[in-house]
Protein backbone atom coordinates (compact mmCIF):
# COMPACT_ATOMS: atom_id res chain seq x y z
CA UNK A 1 0.00 0.00 0.00
CA UNK A 2 1.31 3.42 -0.85
CA UNK A 3 1.59 6.30 1.61
CA UNK A 4 -1.45 7.84 -0.08
CA UNK A 5 -3.68 4.89 0.83
CA UNK A 6 -5.44 2.31 -1.33
CA UNK A 7 -6.19 3.19 -4.93
CA UNK A 8 -9.78 4.08 -5.65
CA UNK A 9 -11.28 3.35 -9.05
CA UNK A 10 -12.03 6.39 -11.18
CA UNK A 11 -15.61 7.57 -11.21
CA UNK A 12 -17.45 6.66 -14.38
CA UNK A 13 -20.29 8.69 -15.82
CA UNK A 14 -22.99 6.66 -17.53
CA UNK A 15 -23.94 6.06 -20.23
CA UNK A 16 -20.50 5.64 -21.75
CA UNK A 17 -18.92 3.80 -24.67
CA UNK A 18 -17.04 0.95 -23.03
CA UNK A 19 -14.44 -1.38 -24.57
CA UNK A 20 -14.19 -4.74 -22.83
CA UNK A 21 -11.61 -7.46 -23.53
CA UNK A 22 -11.93 -11.12 -22.59
CA UNK A 23 -9.36 -13.83 -23.25
CA UNK A 24 -9.24 -17.60 -23.24
CA UNK A 25 -7.77 -20.56 -25.02
CA UNK A 26 -7.89 -20.29 -28.81
CA UNK A 27 -11.05 -22.21 -29.69
CA UNK A 28 -13.65 -21.46 -32.36
CA UNK A 29 -16.33 -21.13 -29.67
CA UNK A 30 -14.65 -18.42 -27.58
CA UNK A 31 -15.86 -15.46 -29.65
CA UNK A 32 -19.41 -16.85 -29.69
CA UNK A 33 -19.32 -17.41 -25.92
CA UNK A 34 -18.16 -13.86 -25.18
CA UNK A 35 -20.79 -12.33 -27.50
CA UNK A 36 -23.58 -14.48 -25.97
CA UNK A 37 -22.65 -13.38 -22.45
CA UNK A 38 -22.40 -9.72 -23.47
CA UNK A 39 -25.84 -9.92 -25.16
CA UNK A 40 -27.43 -11.07 -21.89
CA UNK A 41 -26.38 -7.76 -20.33
CA UNK A 42 -26.47 -5.48 -23.38
CA UNK A 43 -29.66 -6.22 -25.34
CA UNK A 44 -28.83 -3.75 -28.12
CA UNK A 45 -25.24 -5.01 -28.52
CA UNK A 46 -23.83 -4.43 -32.02
CA UNK A 47 -21.75 -7.45 -33.05
CA UNK A 48 -19.90 -5.38 -35.65
CA UNK A 49 -17.86 -3.93 -32.77
CA UNK A 50 -16.24 -7.31 -32.04
CA UNK A 51 -12.54 -7.71 -32.77
CA UNK A 52 -10.52 -10.86 -32.23
CA UNK A 53 -6.78 -11.16 -31.81
CA UNK A 54 -4.72 -14.31 -31.54
CA UNK A 55 -1.73 -14.43 -29.19
CA UNK A 56 1.75 -14.51 -30.69
CA UNK A 57 2.04 -18.25 -30.15
CA UNK A 58 -1.55 -18.91 -31.20
CA UNK A 59 -2.51 -20.57 -27.92
CA UNK A 60 -4.85 -17.80 -26.72
CA UNK A 61 -7.50 -15.55 -28.19
CA UNK A 62 -8.54 -12.07 -27.03
CA UNK A 63 -12.02 -10.88 -27.89
CA UNK A 64 -12.74 -7.16 -27.60
CA UNK A 65 -16.29 -5.83 -27.64
CA UNK A 66 -17.41 -2.21 -27.48
CA UNK A 67 -20.85 -1.19 -26.24
CA UNK A 68 -22.69 1.56 -24.41
CA UNK A 69 -22.61 0.77 -20.70
CA UNK A 70 -25.54 2.10 -18.71
CA UNK A 71 -24.46 1.48 -15.09
CA UNK A 72 -21.75 0.19 -12.78
CA UNK A 73 -24.10 -2.65 -11.84
CA UNK A 74 -24.36 -3.69 -15.49
CA UNK A 75 -20.56 -3.80 -15.81
CA UNK A 76 -20.13 -5.69 -12.54
CA UNK A 77 -22.67 -8.34 -13.56
CA UNK A 78 -21.10 -8.67 -17.00
CA UNK A 79 -17.60 -9.16 -15.55
CA UNK A 80 -18.94 -11.70 -13.04
CA UNK A 81 -20.56 -13.77 -15.79
CA UNK A 82 -17.54 -13.58 -18.08
CA UNK A 83 -15.01 -14.57 -15.44
CA UNK A 84 -17.26 -17.36 -14.12
CA UNK A 85 -17.28 -19.08 -17.52
CA UNK A 86 -14.73 -21.92 -17.66
CA UNK A 87 -13.49 -20.99 -21.17
CA UNK A 88 -12.67 -17.39 -20.21
CA UNK A 89 -9.39 -16.89 -18.39
CA UNK A 90 -9.68 -13.15 -17.72
CA UNK A 91 -11.65 -10.03 -18.61
CA UNK A 92 -10.54 -6.40 -18.55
Amino acid sequence: MSARGPATPPSLEFPLVYPLKAAGRNTPALEVTVVEIVRTHVPDFDATTVTVRESKGGKYLAVTVTFTATSREQLDALYRDLTAHPDILWAL
